[in-house]
């Protein structure tokens, strides 16, 4: 399939032009965000149904996956999917080869859930660990339903390093899966984001927040061994910064993130993926202070991001994409449907979460345009 141009005209839009990402040609500046589904299967395999999802949103530019486990230890919840096994790599590939046969590119984001999770919704059955044995504060989705988080453990120093390893590891994997790139969640409550949050690093070691470096330690850590894993140019970072998502606080995030910013600039990253709070404008303070790409997500914590709305941001110069969450779940072809500034249909809340198609690949997409909105090149 050749990539999807737009023609000018009164439906033109900047979300809709092309976009050089390092080696990768994107047909649009629309990003698909990562969103948790519960879809794959109980060891964590993503199996046809996943591989058609996404291929049914292959129209982004860019697909970035639901966050997948990079070991194990990371697992946070029932049926999210993996990278740690060959049959995960199996059921990945088909994924990939689907959304590449549609003409998308897709990176698989990688997830390490840290102190979120629960033994009952773990392969290994053990308890969750995170940098400090501070819970969590939202109930955990488990066989059966959802049950309030646990008490996790302190993580050693040497499972540290071995989860800097794991997420290398899985960055290979992923690149054998025949991703286009990895983006590390760096954002909402994860593991990198709970050794950068106040209440959630609560260390006295090297990797504790005595110090801004050992506050950042693990996050410049995990990025420069996926870098030197797969190459920059195939690693990304997603940050959350003031996110007060899942009990997370971080009371004066600028410091934090401009040094950690400082210490990432010049490895030539992919991408950076930033959200942006109503307590810290971090699109406008951190975008000054990044040179490479940069993809803005302007919806977290608010309502659904509009067409309208990823203009401005375009326009202001506070990225170069934006993704889109909600608005591609149950809009699988929602770069037509901009194009065509057609309406948007709401999204399926009880079934979020539920298996099966229901409410995950049974949106339709939009009749064949009869005019000529656009072209194929």
């Amino acid at each position: 399939m050749g990539v999807r141009f737009y023609r000018t005209g009164m439906n033109a839009t900047p979300l809709l032009e092309p976009y050089r990402l390092g080696p990768l040609a994107l047909r649009n500046r629309m990003v698909m965000a990562p969103m948790t589904r519960y879809r794959a299967e109980e060891d964590g395999t993503p199996g046809p149904l996943v591989a058609e999802y996404y291929a049914q949103r292959a129209g982004a530019g860019l697909i970035v996956t639901e966050g997948i486990w990079p070991s194990r230890a990371g697992q946070s919840g029932w049926r999210i999917p993996g990278l740690e096994t060959d049959g995960h790599v199996r059921g990945w590939r088909a994924v990939t080869a689907a959304v590449h046969a549609s003409g998308g590119r897709v990176f698989a984001q990688l997830m390490h859930g840290g102190r979120n999770g629960h033994p009952l919704a773990r392969l290994a059955g053990d308890l969750p660990a995170g940098p400090s044995a501070v819970p969590g504060v939202e109930p955990v989705h488990v066989p059966g339903g959802k049950v309030p988080p646990p008490l996790p453990r302190a993580m050693s120093r040497a499972e540290v390093r071995a989860a800097v390893r794991d997420h290398a590891a899985a960055a290979r994997r992923a690149v054998a899966a025949g991703f286009d790139g990895v983006e590390l969640h760096g954002a909402n409550s994860y593991l990198i984001h709970q050794f950068l949050a106040d209440n959630t690093n609560l260390r006295t070691d090297e990797y504790g927040p005595a110090t801004l470096g050992g506050r950042l330690r693990f996050a410049v850590e995990t990025v420069a061994a996926v870098a030197e894993a797969i190459g920059p140019e195939r690693t990304a970072l997603r940050l959350s910064p003031g996110n007060p998502q899942f009990g997370m606080v971080e009371a004066d995030p600028a410091p934090v993130y401009r040094a950690l910013l400082a210490e990432l600039e010049g490895l030539g990253l992919a991408y950076l993926h930033l959200t942006d709070d109503d307590r810290y404008p971090a699109l406008a303070d951190l975008r000054p202070r990044w040179s490479g790409p940069l993809i803005a997500n302007v919806g977290e914590n608010r309502a659904p991001t509009t067409r309208e709305a990823g203009e401005a941001v375009l326009a202001d110069g506070l990225a170069d994409l934006v993704s889109y969450g909600r608005a591609f779940i149950s809009n699988p072809d929602l770069p037509e449907r901009f194009a065509r500034r057609a309406p948007l249909a709401p999204v399926d809340q009880a079934h979020l979460y539920t298996p099966g198609a229901r409410g995950y690949t049974d949106y339709p997409a939009l009749e064949p345009a009869r005019g000529p909105a656009s072209v194929s090149a």
